[in-house]
């Protein structure tokens, strides 16, 4: 294909693909510490330039994509929409850019101005458990076995024969059962008898997640023995409850979770009582707008912001 062709076809293509938008929203603050993330934003194109309009992740994320012919330098208006913020109307070029967009909340009148003062939330703690397995050391096992065999008995390729085919060998094996819910570990097994340069450990295999230890040995002498041991642990599940105080900054508050995190639960001072806030995984609170971000590991990072009639202590 010649070198006009190939621009032909690539200025082609270009024009029949589409074109997206894509940026994160925020809360509009002076302190950057408070520029937490919002989800939920509607973001479309008024002048029908977009495919459909979409919602912001629990991040702020947002992917606008745009309809075929679109190209760089294109003006667009982008509008922005949430119940709790103000709309905000945006007008842009298309560009190869990421879009940082801060939003402002909406006025609330004062609660007071109703009669209803705001409540206060304070001592805020984040607490969760995680299940971790450990195991217990409940003794030893032993048992000892014999290989029977007559030495210096050429093996004329009658199996089993020593490592170097030359002699005629015998194999024997022994078993440890650590019991139901049991498990071996540190298992060794060696000659202690007879002539042991001539015999050798051939395997040593587990089974029911190590509730059975079975090891095979070869012999090609004189009758030895070998001795088989193993300790024996008990594996058990704990829990351990992590307790920590969440980062506020303003009216929001963040903290993370490890994917292992079970039983979030939030602890707050409302109004000077204590109260236990489970937090499952819709991520619920009477007194604020929580959202969350999913790592690839499936660690989180959750976000609170406080509902009108609230405020920090």
């Amino acid at each position: 294909m010649s070198t006009k062709r190939t621009l032909a076809f690539y200025v082609q293509w270009r024009a029949h693909r589409s074109t997206s938008l894509q940026g994160a929203i925020v809360v509009q603050d002076a302190d950057v510490r408070k520029r937490i993330p919002i989800s939920g934003v509607e973001v479309s194109e008024v002048n029908g330039l977009a495919i459909e309009p979409v919602k912001s992740d629990s991040s702020g994320f947002f992917l606008l994509k745009l309809r075929r012919g679109m190209r760089r330098g294109h003006a667009v208006t982008l509008l922005f929409q949430h119940p709790n913020y103000r709309p905000l109307e945006l007008h842009e070029y298309i560009g190869d850019q990421l879009y940082v967009i801060q939003m402002v909340p909406k006025s609330v009148a004062p609660a007071s101005a109703v009669g209803q003062p705001e409540r206060k939330i304070g001592n805020v703690r984040v607490r969760y458990s995680q299940k971790t397995m450990t195991a217990v050391n409940i003794g030893s096992a032993v048992k000892t076995f014999q290989i029977e065999n007559n030495g210096n008995v050429p093996c004329k390729n009658q199996r089993p024969c020593s490592p170097d085919g030359r002699w005629k060998a015998a194999l024997a094996s022994a078993s440890l059962d650590a019991g139901n819910g049991n498990e071996f570990r540190d298992v060794t097994a060696s000659c202690i008898a007879g002539p042991c340069p001539f015999a050798r450990v051939e395997s040593n295999r587990s089974s029911r997640g190590g509730q059975i230890v079975t090891v095979t040995a070869r012999d090609w002498s004189d009758t030895t023995t070998f001795l088989l041991e193993a300790e024996v642990f008990h594996p058990m599940s704990s829990e351990i409850v992590h307790e920590f105080y969440p980062v506020i900054f303003g009216k929001g508050l963040s903290f993370n979770l490890p994917a292992t995190a079970e039983g979030v639960t939030i602890e707050a001072d409302v109004d000077d009582q204590r109260v236990f806030f489970p937090l499952g995984p819709d991520l619920l609170l009477s007194w604020a707008n929580c959202n969350a971000t999913v790592h690839p590991d499936q660690t989180k990072v959750c976000q609170c912001e406080l509902k009108p009639g609230y405020r920090f202590q």
